[in-house]
């Protein structure tokens, strides 16, 4: 008789991610990247073709996965708020929006005939990063193709039951009218300005605006033709310190400064975990932007020294989504010997 082992999936407006998660020694293996089939990869289509297209993508990696597996349930790490039901109520990075409320947990369970879990993607990550020795609360920030944020306190992610709470990412941070777009359809929200996709676009409309500023960068040399330039050479550019590059994305983690400043005024939150390709891939040079904007804020009632503790990196790896679901379906005593 073979361990016991779930199917996990983590599905990001970039990527889509299988994983076999072991609940015996809390590991995932067998972890598999493809594109993730829809807005990003097809832009012109309306929101209920890439709606199908991104549901019949994950049934079928899911149902490949589950058989290599022999999984005994699945767990659906989503891009977008999810309610207590599994019903994915947006996804904007995923398929644009706005759309139908789509009965995911529902769907795939007619299609595979097994258990399924949909959770937020950050609300299963939050579960890799709670530590029982230490149940200070936290908020989890991902900086990514889009930007959201789970709040943990006292045992539990503080969401409603329709799966609202979280979003930082659709907080409106620039309300004028030409305001960058957001994937949602709507204009100036942080996500639109301080995540991947944002600062991409920060830096490209940058160079338009400063080309000669653009060809002493050293992303010139990488890219001639701003249109050309991608996150790849954003990325090393900001983490060599590029004065050009750091400007273009320095708007960015302002905004994201000033929502963390938000969320500690409010409610007292002062460990903020960042995870997500965009800011992981920065590594310490993004914690250290991030940081010395929330000393140049202030947080009321900090010190500066408090202020330095507030933000550190999550684990360098990709995986917090695949093992945050793991455990909840653990957690949920859907364990059996396959």
């Amino acid at each position: 008789m073979s361990d016991p082992a779930f199917t996990v999936i983590d599905l990001g407006g970039t990527t889509l991610r299988t994983a076999r998660y072991a609940p015996d020694d809390d590991t995932v293996t067998d972890v598999r990247r493809v594109p993730t089939d829809g807005i990003a990869a097809h832009p012109d289509l309306p929101v209920a073709a890439l709606q199908a297209r991104v549901l019949d993508q994950v049934a079928a990696l899911a149902a490949e996965a589950v058989e290599r597996h022999g999984s005994t349930a699945v767990a659906v790490a989503f891009a977008g708020p999810v309610t207590a039901d599994g019903r994915a109520l947006a996804a904007p990075t995923v398929w644009g929006g706005p759309g139908a409320h789509l009965p995911v947990r529902q769907l795939l369970e007619e299609r595979l005939g097994l258990p399924v879990v949909v959770v937020n993607d950050l609300t299963a990550a939050v579960w890799r990063y709670v530590d029982p020795a230490d149940d200070r609360p936290f908020c989890l920030i991902t900086v990514s193709s889009g930007i959201g944020n789970k709040v943990y306190r006292a045992g539990e992610v503080l969401l409603d039951t329709e799966g609202h709470g979280g979003e930082l990412g659709h907080w409106t941070v620039d309300t004028s009218p030409q305001a960058p777009p957001c994937d949602c359809g709507g204009r100036g929200h942080l996500g639109a300005i301080a995540s991947g996709r944002g600062a991409l676009a920060a830096a490209r409309r940058a160079a338009r605006t400063d080309p000669a500023g653009y060809a002493r960068s050293a992303l010139a040399a990488t890219a001639p033709d701003p249109e050309l330039l991608d996150n790849h050479a954003l990325v090393a550019a900001v983490r060599a310190e590029d004065p050009f590059a750091t400007a273009a994305i320095h708007g960015g983690i302002t905004a994201l400064a000033s929502a963390i400043t938000a969320l500690f005024t409010a409610i007292g939150i002062r460990r903020h975990l960042l995870i997500g390709g965009f800011a992981l891939a920065i590594g310490p040079r993004y914690a250290e932007l991030l940081t010395a904007e929330l000393e140049r804020l202030g947080c009321f009632g900090l010190t500066g020294g408090e202020v330095r503790e507030m933000v550190v990196l999550g684990a360098e790896d990709d995986d917090s989504g695949l093992i945050g679901a793991g455990r909840l379906l653990a957690a949920r005593g859907l364990a059996a010997a396959s």
